[in-house]
């Protein structure tokens, strides 16, 4: 779940992502290349794509993965890490799936440090055609499929948010319900012996949330951190 900023946001805490899942597909001297991009807020989201992926191309010569994503887990908070600004720390991973080393897996990565997304996960799928590329090939065809997958998604800049879970009887539902739709957070809701609310709120205001549902309910919430 991605929220776009409408316009440039001012907060230094912004930063650039991908508005949706993305695809591309081409073919380069008989070999089928088809790039893929989507969201990934934690690296088991982007790990969870990548064999998405994989499952889904089970006979393809090479499924080849690039993500950035938090290092802390959370949607965009914590410090630093290769290719990141000094206040966030970022998980950054590739992998050259079989290819010849350097040829795949970091100019697929380049491509969204270079473009500044983060909180995003590639993969490339590769039909072999018959012909060798070579490196300098297989760069250009690799940076192509995630650049083409990131223009088809579109790019959007958003905020640093945080997940928590609320835990109420039906008598709260309502009145925590109300507070998260005024607050336009997104949320998942569960009606079960008691309700349970799946938070995600932008990481300045989650605070102050969870301070008007403790103070709605007097206390009843149960509120934990993800």
């Amino acid at each position: 779940m991605t929220d776009a900023a409408g316009g440039s946001d001012a907060r230094a805490d912004a930063f650039r992502t991908v508005a949706g899942p993305g695809k591309a597909r081409f073919e380069v001297k008989g070999s089928e290349f088809i790039g893929y991009v989507a969201p990934a807020n934690t690296v088991e989201e982007a790990e969870s794509f990548v064999e998405e992926i994989r499952t889904r191309h089970p006979d393809a010569t090479h499924n080849v993965p690039a993500y950035r994503v938090p290092a802390a887990g959370e949607d965009g908070a914590s410090s630093t890490g290769t290719g990141s600004s000094a206040a966030t720390m970022l998980r950054e991973y590739q992998s050259d799936d079989g290819e010849p080393s350097g040829s795949s897996g970091k100019p697929a990565l380049n491509v969204l440090v270079q473009r500044e997304i983060r909180n995003v996960v590639a993969v490339v799928t590769r039909y072999y055609g018959g012909t060798n590329l070579g490196v300098g090939g297989l760069a250009r065809a690799y940076s192509r499929a995630v650049k083409d997958a990131v223009d088809d998604a579109g790019v959007v800049e958003t905020v640093p948010h945080e997940r928590f879970d609320v835990t109420v009887a039906y008598d709260d539902s309502g009145t925590v319900r109300g507070l998260l739709e005024s607050a336009a957070v997104e949320f998942d809701a569960a009606y079960e012996a008691d309700v349970f609310f799946e938070i995600r709120a932008p990481v300045d205001e989650a605070s102050g949330l969870r301070d008007r549902i403790r103070s709605a309910t007097s206390g009843r919430a149960k509120i934990e951190h993800r």
